[in-house]
């Protein structure tokens, strides 16, 4: 949390975006180590399947699980729950 002068000021929930798809066991991890941070950082996380869009299979078929945080690309295949940790300060 950042502070502005006298007043404390808490930032909004940081949003992550994970680009996955059903039998991926990549994507179950890094699904698994985003849950496991949720208490401890202010999140909401949007899981969207590349196979029900033509366009999103043909971008990321070879590079799930690819994870946006506010946006931006942060993470592609893996990524440890401390390197997820790292990303997610940054961001508050």
């Amino acid at each position: 949390m950042k502070w502005l002068g006298w007043f404390h000021k808490p930032k909004s929930a940081i949003s992550v975006e994970i680009f996955s798809k059903s039998d991926c066991h990549l994507c179950d991890e890094i699904s698994d180590a985003f849950h496991g941070l949720q208490n401890e950082f202010p999140m909401t996380i949007k899981y969207t399947d590349i196979t029900s869009d033509e366009t999103l299979f043909e971008k990321y078929r070879y590079d799930i699980p690819v994870v946006f945080v506010n946006g931006r690309k942060a993470f592609k295949y893996r990524a440890t729950t401390d390197a997820i940790r790292k990303r997610l300060r940054r961001e508050i």
